[in-house]
């Protein structure tokens, strides 16, 4: 064999030995790595409280509640891009926005502040008014309202065309994204948004040292003035509607659950909020118009504002001495909540 026909046949097995590289590294770098959630154990529920009302059709899986977690963080659920959910409900204003009144996507200004959402699992109706049922009607009025300001189907769309995403959506529901399962996936993780270690519930579970002393006197103030009337057990709320005066002087006043029931009885009246990281969630009321704790305080114990409608059964005045008053100040600073709500990796293809 001549010198020429083995130059020839070294180069032809160097090439294709190259071009087989180049092949291999072509689909290697072509392989796009599966996206993995972040998929956490489901918390413990309280122990102090009724079981959380879970719909039959929405059963609860870490899996699941990764999805809800995802999208509830994902600013691209919303109609332009702007925000999440979390938007309105984040860890260092006491899972609100610290705004008065929300604004919603496209800069819409809201007629009323944002909620809280510690123990919302355990609510029976949402919004300020209670005119959802459940947590899955209130994600998606939320989303495709002016808070959100979605098309759900585009949305839906949108998540399907993130490979990702789809791929949860298909091993969570065995479907791609809907609009219903998005916001299934979202009520599935707000229901994993629970408080239960407060330094009071610490106290009232025996550990006498979780309590300052003036946060005890506090405390035993709350009771004594009957604060718990509305916000009582281990919610801190009662999941009643009151009138405590708040807007009644303005020229056309908010009514509140007089929109839902149609009953005069309950014209200005709105959800006791959650007392649980109140120090942190202000401005206060549904309107936001109590810009400081102590101001929201001195409301309350002034038996609220005047007016035909107000609560009189539940509120009344009370004068309490100067260090009645900084201790319950104190109590309410110990219902702080120790949020660890994080935002998750997110499929991006």
């Amino acid at each position: 064999m001549s010198t020429k026909t083995l130059r020839f046949g070294y180069l032809a097995i160097t090439f294709l030995l190259t071009a087989a590289g180049l092949l291999v590294a072509c689909k290697k770098g072509s392989e796009t790595v599966e996206f993995q959630p972040e998929i956490l154990p489901l918390p413990p529920q309280l122990t102090t409280y009724e079981a959380m009302p879970i719909p039959g059709d929405n059963a609860m899986s870490p899996e699941k509640v990764a999805l809800g977690r995802q999208l509830f963080f994902d600013e691209r659920l919303s109609g332009d891009g702007s925000r999440s959910c979390y938007s309105c409900h984040v860890c260092e204003k006491g899972l609100t926005d610290g705004l008065a009144k929300a604004v919603g996507a496209f800069a819409k200004q809201l007629p009323r502040s944002s909620p809280t959402l510690w123990n919302i699992g355990y609510h029976k109706e949402f919004y300020w008014d209670g005119r959802s049922p459940s947590l899955e009607k209130q994600a998606l009025a939320a989303w495709t309202g002016a808070n959100m300001g979605a098309k759900a189907e585009e949305i839906a769309a949108k998540l399907n065309a993130i490979q990702g995403y789809r791929a949860q959506f298909q091993k969570v529901f065995a479907s791609d994204a809907t609009p219903d399962n998005i916001v299934k996936a979202i009520a599935a993780f707000e229901r994993t948004i629970i408080s239960g270690d407060t330094a009071w519930d610490r106290y009232r579970a025996g550990d006498s040292s979780a309590l300052s002393e003036s946060a005890v006197r506090g405390w035993n103030v709350f009771q004594a003035i009957k604060c718990t009337n509305c916000h009582d057990g281990v919610l801190l709320a009662d999941q009643q509607y009151h009138n405590v005066g708040i807007g009644m002087d303005q020229k056309e006043p908010d009514v509140g659950r007089f929109k839902v029931t149609n009953r005069p009885a309950d014209t200005g009246a709105f959800k006791t909020p959650t007392l649980r990281d109140i120090a942190e969630s202000a401005p206060y009321f549904h309107d936001g118009s109590a810009q400081t704790l102590e101001e929201a305080l001195d409301i309350m114990l002034d038996g609220g504002k005047q007016n035909e409608h107000l609560d009189r059964k539940n509120l009344q005045k009370h004068k309490v001495l100067p260090d009645q008053r900084e201790a319950l100040l104190d109590f309410l600073k110990a219902l702080n909540v120790d949020c660890k709500l994080t935002k998750p990796p997110l499929p991006e293809k």
